[in-house]
């Protein structure tokens, strides 16, 4: 297969830029047929043996075949639950076949696709069936998406397109020519290619960082705390670092494969011009942040050095409750129907839910928020905006800057 790709048929350059098609490959085949795959995984080998497992756990084993599945070393090998009719022994849904999908029955699924919410009692994980219809979801969602985008017909969203016609709206698009010119710079800087990759990577690794404890989706990982926190820890630290290249690779692309002649009075033009006033109110917001959430910090240090607990902010003396944030909490957890019509429990346990416990150990519970959170969480913003201000100087200021006018002759060093 190298010596095919990389010499017989080596792709030319062009090929890599042909974005739409490069979209619709990886949105139905990559994403989608790869979501269904899993999919056919867990419905096929993780479900029946997590039920029969699960089952152990709670003391109840299961029966197939009239032989009750006691221990690990009774569960079926894999490959056996390819046989219908054992599979059915657990889940009747799997009897009634392919028939009751091209019918339109799908409720006869409804046992092996669920959408229970809330986690497993016996696990303290996401319910494997709510899993298993997550992904057959997301793979219909990803495989209708593979089919938006123009390529060879004359059907479907051409992305040039909907770049340039952004244009006109005197308060979001003041810029006259709009976002001409973006496609090109998008499709033949790799650089900025990767910038945008990285960040929007880094930031969903940072969004699972935070799923993994709130939603534990493997069995019995929701005791095992150090284990909760080491994949806490190691998600944000990665998202971190992602961000900070995709920061890194913009400068660079501002630097190398910027061209200001092909971008008079577009958006990125704009921006560029008004990077004076963009930075300067990034700094006096990352001042103000610095000293009102530290400042919290150091009024507690001193009421505590001064004998005065009752002048301090916390819970039990002057509160700072993060209303906003509660009342978040609160709409997911009111009612489970208002944010996952059908389902049978809430999002999630951590949104003033109940206290589910594995063997005497909280697997998961409410997370009531109060002063130390909203002290804490402005400490973040402070210093999520300082990375901002940090990575967006670097862009803005890339090509030229009063200390140095010609960085764009420099090169990148």
């Amino acid at each position: 297969a190298g010596v095919f790709h990389y010499h017989k048929a080596a792709p030319k350059l062009e090929w890599f830029q042909n974005v739409e098609s490069m979209l619709n490959h990886h949105l139905a085949g990559l994403l989608g047929l790869g979501s269904l795959s899993w999919t056919g995984h867990l419905l096929h080998v993780s479900l029946p043996t997590n039920q029969l497992l699960d089952a152990i756990d709670a003391g109840k084993p299961l029966a197939l075949n009239g032989k009750a599945i006691a221990s690990v070393a009774d569960i079926p090998l894999p490959h056996e639950f390819f046989n219908q009719d054992l599979l059915a022994q657990l889940f009747p849904g799997f009897g009634a076949g392919t028939g009751a999908f091209f019918s339109g029955n799908w409720a006869a699924y409804g046992d092996f696709l669920t959408f229970k919410g809330g986690l497993n009692p016996v696990t303290g994980s996401l319910w494997m069936t709510d899993i298993a219809h997550h992904h057959l979801a997301i793979a219909v969602l990803f495989i209708v998406a593979g089919h938006m985008y123009r390529t060879n017909w004359g059907i479907g969203h051409s992305i040039k397109e909907i770049l340039e016609g952004q244009k006109g709206d005197p308060l979001l698009f003041p810029a006259p020519k709009g976002h001409d010119g973006l496609f090109e710079f998008m499709t033949t800087s790799w650089h900025a290619q990767l910038a945008v990759n990285l960040a929007l990577l880094g930031s969903l690794t940072i969004i699972v960082a935070h799923h993994m404890y709130a939603m534990p989706p493997y069995p019995y990982i929701g005791i095992d705390y150090p284990t909760q926190l080491s994949i806490f820890t190691h998600h944000v630290w990665i998202g971190g670092f992602l961000i900070v290249g995709a920061g890194a690779h913009a400068a660079i692309a501002m630097i190398r494969d910027y061209d200001p002649a092909k971008h008079i009075d577009n958006v990125l033009d704009r921006v560029l011009k008004a990077r004076d006033a963009l930075i300067s109110h990034l700094n006096w917001v990352c001042i103000w942040l610095g000293f009102h959430s530290f400042g919290l910090y150091i009024h507690n240090d001193t009421m505590r050095a001064l004998g005065r607990p009752q002048d301090m902010f916390s819970d039990s003396a002057i509160a700072l409750k993060p209303i906003f944030a509660q009342w978040i909490q609160g709409l997911h957890a009111a009612a489970a129907g208002n944010t996952a019509p059908n389902a049978l429990a809430g999002v999630s346990e951590v949104f003033n839910g109940a206290v589910v416990a594995v063997g005497g150990k909280v697997a998961a519970g409410p997370i009531p928020l109060g002063t130390a959170d909203f002290m804490v969480h402005h400490i973040h913003a402070f210093t999520i905006h300082v990375t901002v201000l940090i990575l967006l100087k670097g862009v803005l200021y890339a090509r030229s800057s009063r200390l140095v006018p010609d960085k764009a002759n420099l090169g990148f060093r």
